[in-house]
């Protein structure tokens, strides 16, 4: 029965996929007197089927990426070629059921178009003459899309032929399902600083050094660029800006829609058809026989299919009173709406914002220098150029134009000053000692021109230098190691049967844990450690500068009987029957293929895609 279901459903996909496709490619696609682009066996394979199925792909691998695909990233990919290479699989087994006698009922094909939303009419019926239109203006013919539909129908008949006696594994499934489900009882403590029986020692002058000369990579500077630069960015001009209160006012004005927000209320819309649905649905909710999510549901629909979000007044048109007259979380209507008559049910009240001139004025002032500032940079960059061409340095930049000059000793990770620019970072970096200058933009409208003065190599710094850190050092690696040891002698003792007290630590316990749980407060590998042990074994684990130490109290095997169990045991044996369906009816497809005759016309294929370039 599930397998039925998932193929309906999956029918259902395939269907409203191709009206997708349709819409836009038929008028403007691949005209011509030439209809097919090769055949598999017996069966065409149509050109409008393989543009929109290229149409689907690319919208879908656009919306994947978040950016518009060119054709030409498609090809570039393999996008044409793959949904050419599924379209003849597809008519391969069309051609096989065609030769096996299989065939969907006139019946079953009429059930399905009647329940296809492309074609349902503006009284939510069925609409012969649209459907006729629908067709024609995506190319085809009612034989045609018919013709189609059947074969849709009858390739999961074909594939639950192949697969339909593939049993699932449900002893395998039970015995990962018991796994999952298998639980720990764990009682552990963290151990830190304060778990020491005694105060850490201070370090010797021989540890500190011995620290110092096994740790290098930690006291050693990295490489370091001496620059020379000149720049200007808008933020050091727009103070020089003048900007007149008037040009504010005029900002103001062309966003007021920013600065004065009306009212708003979060509504939901639930329209009907006619009035009389509207006002026995409103009977219903006063006489309390059915509430508004019911009356929702009744139409099919979900609260978010009749959310408008947030509105005004105005927006609602002549429920608009109605609905702004009303308070939070009542129903108001039937109303007007631009769908027809509609119960409205307001969510929130959202109150009127005002941000008057006077308070955004100083925020627009700054924005129009800004603006200023940057137009201004722009309108030097080209002398700048110039004078970089013509040899200047970056001091006569600076002598010579509102540049200001700097220096820096730049590394790898530094990111302050002219450094918080990544420009200035990747220039920096790039620099070589006998480059020319060369004017670069920065990302808020400034521009720089840098010189490399040198550059000192890694080195260790001296002892003397970094002995404060060193003796961090010291103590951070020494305090770890002490807790660490604490934590063995404590993990001894209790799994010699003294008690986590005894031993002067707070314990937390966990009555059933599974694999997949999480404790904060713990190492990553804690549960995989805690699934590694007997009841009664202890283990520490380093974490964070202290250690972990947890004792297994009990396994408590899973109960198959428990129905989170039991649904993911059933769970688990459908994804492994459907991955061996899976797996077998696509070696079954690519033994057909190997068998059919199949032959496409490349020249075919190329004037399709060339509608996409």
């Amino acid at each position: 029965m599930a397998q039925s279901k998932a193929r309906q459903v999956g029918l259902w996909i395939i269907l409203g996929l191709l009206f997708v496709g349709l819409v836009g490619f038929g008028s403007t696609g691949f005209n011509g007197n030439v209809r097919s682009l090769g055949s598999a066996g017996d069966k065409d394979i149509s050109i409008q089927s393989y543009a929109n199925a290229l149409r689907r792909q690319i919208d879908a691998f656009s919306r994947q990426i978040g950016t518009p695909l060119s054709f030409q990233q498609a090809q570039a990919i393999g996008l044409d070629a793959q949904v050419l290479s599924q379209l003849v699989t597809t008519r391969t087994l069309d051609n096989e059921a065609g030769r096996l006698g299989l065939s969907a009922s006139d019946l079953r094909v009429r059930d399905e178009i009647l329940g296809l939303d492309a074609f349902i009419g503006l009284d939510g019926q069925f609409d012969r003459d649209h459907y006729a239109a629908v067709l024609r203006d995506n190319g085809m013919t009612e034989a045609e899309f018919e013709a189609g539909l059947r074969e849709d129908l009858v390739r999961p008949l074909l594939e639950g032929a192949v697969t339909g006696a593939i049993a699932r594994p449900v002893a395998g499934a039970g015995v990962i399902a018991a796994f999952l489900g298998e639980k720990r009882a764990i009682t552990w403590a963290a151990l830190g600083p304060e778990s020491l029986l005694a105060p850490l020692p201070p370090p010797t002058e021989a540890e500190l050094q011995a620290h110092y000369e096994a740790n290098p990579e930690a006291f050693t500077h990295p490489e370091e660029r001496r620059i020379t630069y000149a720049w200007v960015t808008p933020d050091m001009l727009q103070d020089g800006v003048t900007v007149a209160d008037q040009d504010v006012r005029d900002l103001y004005d062309s966003r007021i829609a920013d600065f004065v927000q009306p009212e708003r209320r979060l509504v939901e819309r639930l329209v009907y058809g006619s009035d009389a649905e509207a006002t026995a649905a409103r009977a219903r909710l006063d006489a309390g026989e059915a509430g508004f999510e019911a009356l929702v549901a009744e139409r099919g629909l979900d609260l978010t299919d009749i959310d408008l979000g947030d509105v005004t007044e105005a927006e609602l048109g002549a429920a608009g009173a109605g609905v702004f007259a009303a308070a939070t979380g009542e129903v108001v209507g039937p109303a007007m709406s631009d769908l027809g008559p509609a119960l409205f049910r307001v969510n929130a009240v959202l109150a009127a914002q005002v941000t008057r001139f006077e308070d955004a004025a100083p925020d627009l002032r700054n924005e129009l220098a800004n603006q200023r500032a940057r137009r201004k940079i722009s309108e030097m960059t080209e002398g700048l150029t110039d004078l970089v061409a013509g040899g200047a340095t970056v001091e006569n930049l600076a002598e010579q134009t509102e540049m200001e000059l700097g220096s820096i000793t730049w590394s790898e990770g530094k990111a302050e000053g002219i450094a918080a620019y990544a420009p200035f970072r990747e220039a920096a970096a790039a620099a070589t000692p006998e480059a020319f200058p060369e004017l670069v933009e920065l990302d808020d409208g400034g521009v720089f021109v840098l010189r490399l003065d040198g550059i000192d190599p890694p080195a260790l710094r001296p002892f003397d230098e970094v002995r404060a850190e060193v003796e961090a050092g010291w103590r951070a690696e020494a305090m770890a190691a002490e807790i660490l040891a604490r934590a063995e002698s404590a993990a001894t003792a209790i799994a010699g049967g003294a008690g986590f007290e005894d031993e002067g630590l707070v314990p937390t316990t966990e009555p059933g844990l599974t694999r997949r749980d999480f404790v904060a407060g713990t190492p990553p590998d804690f549960l995989g450690r805690a699934f590694a042990l007997a009841p009664g074994e202890t283990a520490v684990l380093p974490h964070q500068g202290g250690a972990v130490l947890m004792r297994v109290d009990s396994i408590i095997p899973a109960d198959m009987t428990d129905p989170a169990v039991a649904a993911e045991a059933e769970s688990l044996a459908a994804q492994a029957r459907n991955g061996i369906a899976e797996d077998m009816f696509a070696a079954f497809a690519e033994t057909l293929r190997a068998r059919t005759d199949i032959v496409i016309d490349q020249a075919a294929v190329n004037a399709v895609n060339a509608q996409f370039r």
